[in-house]
């Protein structure tokens, strides 16, 4: 089996077990055609975590949607700014998330069949995804800090870049679905905690 065939999650392993430099530019070079996918995981993985972040991952999230735009306007090359790409990813990323995201993505290779893969390569379709990570970005973004909140669009987004790495819409559908979802809770809360504080402080 050549490397390209390898499943992706064993591509991915790959290079983390390779002399090959830790950052988000070495790591698009490497899965090439799936960079979007990736970088979108591994951005809004850290904001998915069921923990407030107090707002430190609104970079990752205005990257994200960076990506996302890219994603809309139809680029089939990934660009971000050369300081970001050269940025090691750091020894909490490389040791315990990206294993453990391989460890999921290799769970998921065993039960995702390629449903509609032929799709992800319709303009169309990448236009849409790029929209909806966008959008799931954005309602991380601007959940109010400390709450907790941007989980949900969080875990939206992630979904969503699992999916474009299967290729399966099955996938794609129900991240879509869950992630409206979270989005709609974080909304419905945000504003809440926003009436709260403004009545404590008022």
């Amino acid at each position: 089996m050549s490397e390209r065939d390898a499943p992706f999650s064993q591509q991915l392993e790959d290079w983390l077990g390779s002399d090959e430099p830790k950052t988000l530019g070495a790591l698009g070079d490497v899965v090439a055609e799936k960079s979007f996918a990736v970088t979108i995981l591994v951005l809004m993985f850290v904001p998915a975590l069921p923990a407030p972040t107090g707002g430190v991952t609104h970079v990752f999230e205005l990257i994200t949607m960076l990506v996302a735009f890219e994603m809309i306007i139809g680029r089939t090359t990934l660009w971000i700014p050369a300081r970001l790409a050269s940025r090691g990813l750091g020894p909490v990323t490389t040791g315990k998330a990206v294993p453990f995201m391989i460890r999921w993505i290799r769970r998921a290779e065993r039960h995702s069949n390629r449903r509609g893969a032929t799709l992800f390569g319709q303009r169309w379709l990448v236009s849409l995804i790029g929209l909806i990570v966008l959008l799931f970005a954005l309602g991380a973004a601007l959940a109010p800090p400390f709450s907790g909140l941007d989980t949900f669009p969080a875990l939206g987004a992630v979904g969503v870049a699992l999916a474009i790495i299967l290729e399966d819409v099955v996938v794609l559908a129900v991240a879509t679905v869950l992630g409206l979802v979270g989005l709609l809770i974080t909304i419905t809360l945000g504003a809440t905690i926003v009436r709260l504080l403004r009545g404590l402080l008022g």
